[in-house]
């Protein structure tokens, strides 16, 4: 795997970890979105500034009518506060107080042959001083190619590897079960990795899962533009846009009724248009629609299931 691009942005300490936490996420924004804005050739981010209610802010930048991104958002946020009684029992939090810091990422392309992709880093403090980071990055291909899908995969598992041998693992079946539509029986996509609650001290120390959180933001960076470049310029049809529709559909269904990081952001009060950023511009449903055997259709509907094996497994007849 290649080493991190010379322009990523490196921590520097400040006053307390979270505060040094908070500058990185904020300067790897702006690296993202450079990365992407070059990438599009000529789509900008506009930025809107925002403050907490219970402390501290954000910036929430969208992109929308590029050259490659239809509609695109990358947020940073910093905040901190009181969360609500329910808000706390579902992080089982004893304590309320909290501060949280990450970058959110989700990018809608316009051609149905470029895939939908969300990339998150976090970093939560509870007002008991337990702290945690978590995140993670997967694919949504409207139209799956095997090749690209195990390369995508193959820099990730490099990726985890040079941190903790049994990251990629642990953490692809945890992209696994959480990217599921369990109403359709069905993956979002072609996962990648998902993990949460790396708890400082128990699951390693501060400094190494900082590392390996800035690392996933790096190699996403990275491996996302370059899946953009090789898939822009592909030929489409009227067909093939319609699927992309659908598929986007399938994406809002995750993020509205599945999602844990939507629900969290709306229980706490987070900014709505922020939280809501990641739903794609356009999509459709038709009712019990079902790919034609032995279509393109047919043929990615098949991959969108757990367990899958990148790197050993051949197809099933669709």
């Amino acid at each position: 795997m290649s080493s991190a691009s010379p322009d990523f942005p490196v921590p520097v300490a400040a006053a307390t970890f979270r505060d040094t936490v908070a500058e990185w996420m904020r300067q790897f924004q702006d690296w993202l979105c450079h990365q992407l804005e070059t990438t599009d050739g000529l789509g900008r981010f506009q930025e809107d500034a925002w403050q907490h209610h219970g402390g501290g802010g954000g910036r929430s930048r969208v992109l929308t009518n590029g050259n490659i991104i239809e509609k695109g958002g990358v947020n940073f946020s910093a905040v901190q506060g009181t969360m609500s009684e329910q808000a706390a029992r579902m992080l089982l939090m004893p304590n309320p107080e909290y501060f949280a810091t990450g970058v959110s990422v989700v990018q809608h392309p316009r051609s149905p042959m470029v895939p939908i992709s969300h990339m998150n880093v976090r970093y939560f403090e509870a007002g008991n001083g337990e702290a945690w980071f978590g995140g993670g990055l997967d694919l949504t291909p409207i139209y799956v190619d095997e090749q690209q899908a195990r390369w995508f995969h193959q820099q990730i598992a490099d990726a985890c590897a040079s941190h903790n041998p049994t990251y990629y693992a642990r953490f692809k079946q945890w992209a696994d079960d959480y990217f599921y539509l369990t109403h359709r029986q069905e993956t979002r996509g072609i996962g990648g990795i998902f993990f949460d609650r790396l708890i400082v001290g128990k699951d390693g120390d501060r400094e190494a899962l900082f590392a390996f959180v800035r690392a996933m933001g790096e190699v996403f960076g990275r491996t996302y533009c370059e899946l953009l470049r090789q898939n822009a310029d592909l030929p489409f049809t009227e067909r093939e846009k319609k699927w992309q529709l659908v598929r986007r559909g399938r994406y809002a269904e995750f993020n509205l009724a599945i999602d844990r990081g939507t629900r969290f952001g709306l229980e706490t009060g987070g900014r709505t248009e922020s939280i809501l950023m990641s739903l794609p511009p356009q999509a459709e449903w038709h009712y019990n629609l079902t790919p034609e055997p032995g279509s393109a259709e047919a043929a990615t509907q098949a991959w969108l299931r757990k367990g899958v094996d990148w790197f050993t497994e051949t197809p099933r007849t669709a």
